[in-house]
């Protein structure tokens, strides 16, 4: 795809609450892409309030208008992909929808509330060809796609353990919030929320995914119809074993999520709350510390253009994730990219945590996990 300028971006939702404005400041980052037309708001007017105080070119009363209307007009106007930022129950419809009217995609995760719809997600974007990103967040930090450059060049030997965490502690008392309604959130909640980042941790660093799964899902707070405690032990494609931990009770904590990858030679470790600096553990041999820093040769040519500052000035979550609009944006450029999560790797979330719930109106039983196929990423085309 051949575009001249700046790559036009839709956004469904994001027009209240948290993650609208991060993204925002992500797709604009490196001002390669403009905010051009978004359906911010489940109203139809406060939708268009809303674009138009946010300095979107063109606001739509929602996601289906602004699809159907974008596709009529000439190639140099419309957009060139969505950006959903809706609750859990309309990623599939808007992404689908998208899809169907000839753009790509960009969609928060979960990213769909059941296997069948990510399932049907996968075939459209299999038909299509259309460039789809799974946000992952975290998978956007440069230390954490070194890390999978460290674990696949073999740096560590073969993986027997992998260990990934996410504690939260902002639903440790009742909250009237949309996250912990299974109309909205779907049938998951601690898990679907966080449990699916530290699941793709595995899959994305390793480039393994889990074949069974064991879980133990809890609801601490009285009345409350989801998960918030989320606890999970996998076997892995290699046979290596994979703890996941995730909880949203857990007073004090500040998304202090991570992993541990053990290998036969060594260990990586990587946590949000150190998110600059990568470890490495060898036997009898002093700790390995890699720091961000554009200019440090540790980092592949390949990566380079994922970090955007030299060393001791930091860079975090919007740069992170304003790593997944470039990947988009490469693709619809036709430039060369690195791994990014997409649609299999979305579909593969939802897979593990239906074979969870499986699992654990089993009373914690071992469940084989669905297979998604997990393709080369790293060219498009």
């Amino acid at each position: 795809m051949s575009i001249v300028g700046k790559v036009r971006v839709g956004m469904a939702g994001g027009g209240s609450g948290f993650f609208g404005a991060p993204h925002r400041r992500a797709i604009i980052m490196d001002n390669t892409a403009e905010l051009t037309a978004g359906a911010l708001r489940l109203d139809p007017a406060e939708s268009l309030l809303t674009a138009e105080r946010l300095y979107f070119k063109r606001g739509y009363r929602d996601a289906k208008s602004m699809h159907a209307i974008e596709a009529t007009l000439p190639l140099d106007e419309r957009i060139n992909y969505t950006t959903v930022v809706t609750p859990n129950n309309s990623h599939f419809p808007i992404a689908q929808d998208a899809l169907n009217n000839g753009f790509g995609v960009l969609c928060e995760k979960p990213l769909t509330t059941n296997l069948a719809d990510s399932q049907a997600l996968v075939a459209s974007v299999e038909r299509t060809n259309l460039p789809f990103v799974s946000a992952y967040t975290y998978t956007g930090y440069p230390m954490v796609k070194l890390a999978r450059e460290m674990v696949l060049n073999g740096d560590i030997g073969d993986v027997r353990k992998v260990q990934t965490w996410y504690p939260q502690g902002w639903l440790a008392d009742a909250k009237d919030v949309w996250r912990v309604d299974p109309k909205i959130a779907g049938p998951s909640g601690c898990g679907g929320d966080i449990g699916t980042h530290a699941y793709e941790f595995i899959r994305y660093v390793t480039g393994l995914s889990a074949t069974e799964v064991s879980a133990k899902l809890t609801s601490f707070v009285d009345d409350r119809k989801l998960d918030d405690d989320f606890e999970a032990r996998a076997v892995l494609s290699n046979g290596a074993i994979a703890t996941i931990s995730a909880s949203q009770v857990t007073i004090g904590s500040q998304n202090d999520n991570g992993f541990r990858i053990i290998g036969k030679t060594g260990t990586l470790e990587w946590s949000n709350t150190d998110h600059q600096t990568l470890k490495l553990y060898r036997p009898g041999k002093e700790v390995q510390v890699f720091r961000l820093g554009v200019e440090y040769n540790y980092f592949p040519e390949r990566l380079k253009p994922y970090l955007r500052l030299p060393s001791g000035h930091p860079e975090g979550f919007h740069e992170a994730l304003a790593n997944h609009h470039r990947d988009m944006e490469s693709m619809l450029r036709g430039q060369s990219h690195y791994h990014y999560p997409g649609v299999h790797d979305g579909a593969a979330g939802i897979a593990f945590i239906e074979a969870c719930l499986e699992s654990n109106l089993k009373g914690g039983a071992s469940i084989p996990v669905a297979a998604v196929e997990n393709p080369d990423y790293s060219t498009y085309k």
